[in-house]
């Protein structure tokens, strides 16, 4: 499809635009500026026609700033991409010297381009829009975002200047959205004998702020996808990339750092955390990112608990590991893996089953690997097991191991597995109580040993039979 690119000076509107163009709240919005910051893309369909949009940040081509330049550097990428530009105004503002230069640049790039004159929400306000062709732009259409009115009339003109899609093209988009409203094409998967096909694989990339995660994303797509920074919290929306590898796709979001709620002040950064916890449900995968030189924090722990609850599989990547080896400046012994390992390990007991990597994400080291555990725990998450051999491995297990109160401890008769991703199984046992969690945990590990599980947390699900007795 082709791309159309929004821009503009911060505050004007632009992700409110996005977000009505593409019908999805994929961008924060908020009235403080400056709150996106990198590349976001989505889909828009008009008319049975469609384009590929993306939403890029404030622009203040003089400003020498860290986060403005870098800024300034992914939206020109974004532009030299572009088949058509919109640059977006404030309508209730005076015109800004930024607002000129701006419009110069986009002039001398010779793309189609569209000026939006955005928040006439009023019949009243239409004029003073007009005040707008002093940029030297022809194509001005005054609009709300906020409200809808006006973006029909862009849409059109921003299609008449897009190159026609072939009919071919319109067939195999048409047939992607068919497969994709089946059963099988919405998961991507074929469940048949604990193997799986997926067409892609969803990887959220957490972790706290400054910890490496924007570093790792650029890293695994070999791009300059994510700006990069010292200063924590530079990434507020959550920033997403597709990667090929091995006939495999991988979609990793690099989502901002998440704190806990008293340490969140500015609105952008509650709802970029927000915005992390929810990418987080939609991921079958949560890479989480340590920081070597930190070791294991309490925050740490806390948004590893966030991918257990949620059911995700996780992979813990242990990052900066070069920083903390052979390159120490403190005077401090070089770190050893083993230590390490045994410290995460006990500080995030809950994701014993979640494989751990050493890697450094600045110099690119070990990256391989983040691919190979991912697609491992993805296919892992997926796997089936039947009910006769689950009743085949009760009969083996000795539960007098498990160290469980007499008055705590059930019977099971057997079990089945119910669902995948996460693997579930239904135990029917003698009593309708809560498992014990040292029972449960027990049950679990036996259940790893014997059929694998790697990287993907076992849920249990309990049908008592004197609670079916009792119903009936």
């Amino acid at each position: 499809m082709p791309l159309v690119a929004i821009c503009g000076r911060p505050n004007v509107g632009k992700s409110t635009l996005f977000n009505r163009l593409t019908g999805s709240r994929r961008s924060i919005v908020g009235d403080e500026p400056g709150i996106t910051r990198d590349r976001i893309y989505g889909d828009v369909e008009w008319m049975g026609r469609r384009f590929r949009l993306v939403d890029t940040g404030g622009i203040v081509p003089d400003d020498a700033a860290l986060i403005p330049a870098e800024i300034f550097r992914q939206a020109r990428v974004a532009l030299e991409d572009a088949s058509a530009v919109v640059m977006v105004v404030d309508g209730r503002t005076e015109l800004a010297s930024s607002d000129l230069e701006l419009a110069r640049l986009l002039q001398r790039i010779g793309k189609p381009l569209f000026l939006a004159v955005n928040k006439i929400d009023a019949p009243q306000l239409a004029a003073g829009a007009q005040e707008y062709h002093r940029l030297g732009l022809k194509n001005l259409y005054a609009i709300s975002a906020e409200h809808g009115s006006g973006i029909g009339d862009l849409l059109d003109a921003v299609f008449d200047a897009l190159p026609e899609q072939t009919p071919g093209e319109e067939e195999n988009s048409g047939a992607l959205e068919e497969a994709s409203e089946t059963p099988e094409g919405e998961a991507g998967l074929l469940r048949t004998h604990g193997e799986f096909d997926q067409r892609e694989t969803k990887v959220a990339i957490i972790g706290r702020p400054n910890v490496g995660k924007s570093t790792l994303l650029n890293a695994l797509t070999d791009s300059d996808r994510a700006i990069v920074s010292p200063i924590a919290g530079t990434t507020r929306d959550a920033v997403d990339e597709v990667v090929e590898r091995n006939g495999h796709n991988f979609r990793f979001v690099d989502t901002a750092g998440i704190r806990r709620k008293g340490k969140t002040t500015l609105m952008a950064e509650k709802l970029s955390v927000v915005m992390a916890r929810k990418h987080l449900e939609a991921a079958d995968v949560a890479l989480l990112v340590i920081d070597a030189t930190d070791g294991v924090t309490a925050l740490d722990a806390t948004i590893g608990g966030y991918a257990h609850e949620s059911g995700r599989s996780v992979v813990i990547a242990v990052n900066k590991w070069d920083l903390v080896t052979n390159r120490r400046t403190d005077g401090k012994p070089p770190a050893d893996k083993r230590v390490f390992e045994e410290q995460v390990r006990r500080a995030l007991k809950y994701l014993d089953y979640a494989p751990l990597i050493f890697l450094s994400a600045a110099e690119k080291r070990n990256i391989q690997a983040v691919f190979q555990q991912v697609e491992h725990v993805a296919a892992e998450r997926r796997k089936r097991v039947s009910t006769g051999q689950m009743n085949r491995f009760l009969e083996k297990i000795d539960f007098q191991r498990a160290s469980v109160p007499m008055s705590k401890r059930v019977r099971i008769y057997y079990m089945t597995q119910a669902a995948v991703a996460p693997p579930t199984f239904v135990l029917f046992t003698d009593k309708d109580v809560k498992l014990h969690f040292s029972f449960e945990r027990f049950l679990a590990n036996q259940i790893r040993a014997s059929f694998g599980f790697d990287g993907t947390p076992i849920w249990f699900k309990i049908n008592a039979k004197k609670k079916k007795t009792e119903e009936k």
